[in-house]
């Protein structure tokens, strides 16, 4: 049995990421501020004598530094998320990312514990080389654009993460999170298949950004968390950053008609300009599919939920 600590705990992942720690044996400190977490992503976990939490944030370092302490690692998932979010909110985008990590980072090297840093397939930015590959140069857009901000705060939280594994030995882990989808995930901060599969059972036209024509991939948080503990337990991925996410790809357009006819819906597909969704500012990119070859080697990365699988899932959820 271990002890870890997940920031953002009371999130889409860092719940199902408790989860899957306590069904293990292990016992889960959470701490969310619940800014875009939920209590009710935890209350199934409440009074499960393994799992305590705490309503506060991670710029609390004397909470923060108690709760590493007691902890044989720390999943640091807290940070800003979703595009709706990061455009609304740039400083606290900024601030959040980078300070939070900062503090998570110092406290604990005083103790030397493990530490999983969770970054973004964002910060690719502009990249046209596909698959995108650990390894490969990163092309980020103007600073005019908030979405770069996003992306250039969590390649800051790398930098800093392999920097405490390089002058201090402090073993760190990056992964860089593809698009990843289940049940309790919400669309209010832009996440598109929640956002498709709540329009369609609610009768409400898909809004679908653009002309529809990118490309993502997308990965079911159960095998998404799977990778992470198994990143977390083994000491060659310590220094490293990993990509965690399929390699099945879906056009936007397609995937809205794919919802239509899962659901059942008769819903109507409405395309928006990017400007009328985002403001005049934003940048899409066409394709974003991960390399998944070095994850490959450290973890199982075999028998993923397939993207139907992965609809009903969140379907299924929702109606409930």
């Amino acid at each position: 049995m271990k002890k870890f600590l997940i920031t953002g705990g009371a999130g889409f992942i860092g719940s199902h990421l408790a989860e899957a720690l306590l069904e293990r044996g292990d016992s889960v400190w959470a701490i969310d501020d619940l800014s875009t977490g939920s209590i009710a992503n935890i209350d199934h976990l409440r009074g499960h004598v393994r799992f305590q939490y705490e309503i506060d944030s991670i710029m609390n370092t004397g909470l923060m530094g108690e709760l590493i302490d007691r902890v044989d690692g720390v999943f640091h998932l807290a940070a800003a998320v979703g595009v709706k979010l990061i455009f609304e909110h740039p400083v606290e985008t900024i601030q959040t990312n980078i300070r939070g990590t900062e503090i998570v980072l110092e406290l604990a090297a005083r103790k030397q514990k493990k530490v999983q840093i969770a970054s973004t397939s964002e910060v690719y930015g502009k990249g046209v080389k596909v698959p995108f590959c650990e390894s490969d140069d990163l092309l980020l857009g103007p600073t005019t654009c908030p979405r770069w901000a996003y992306a250039c705060s969590k390649a800051i939280d790398e930098f800093l993460a392999l920097a405490y594994w390089r002058e201090r030995r402090m073993p760190t882990v990056v992964t860089r999170f593809f698009n990843t989808v289940g049940p309790r995930q919400t669309g209010q901060y832009g996440m598109v298949i929640p956002r498709f599969v709540g329009q369609a059972l609610r009768g409400e036209a898909l809004t679908v950004f653009g002309d529809g024509s990118p490309r993502r991939c997308f990965a079911h948080v159960r095998d998404v968390v799977r990778a992470v503990i198994g990143l977390m337990e083994n000491d060659a991925a310590n220094g490293e950053v990993f990509n965690i996410g399929s390699t099945e790809e879906i056009t936007m357009l397609d995937l809205a008609r794919r919802v239509l006819e899962l659901t059942g819906s008769r819903s109507e597909v409405r395309f928006v300009p990017y400007e009328e969704a985002y403001g005049p500012d934003f940048e899409d990119l066409g394709r974003r599919v991960p390399d998944v070859a070095k994850l490959a080697a450290i973890v199982d990365w075999t028998r993923l939920a397939s993207l139907d699988e992965i609809l009903r899932s969140v379907i299924e959820s929702m109606r409930g």
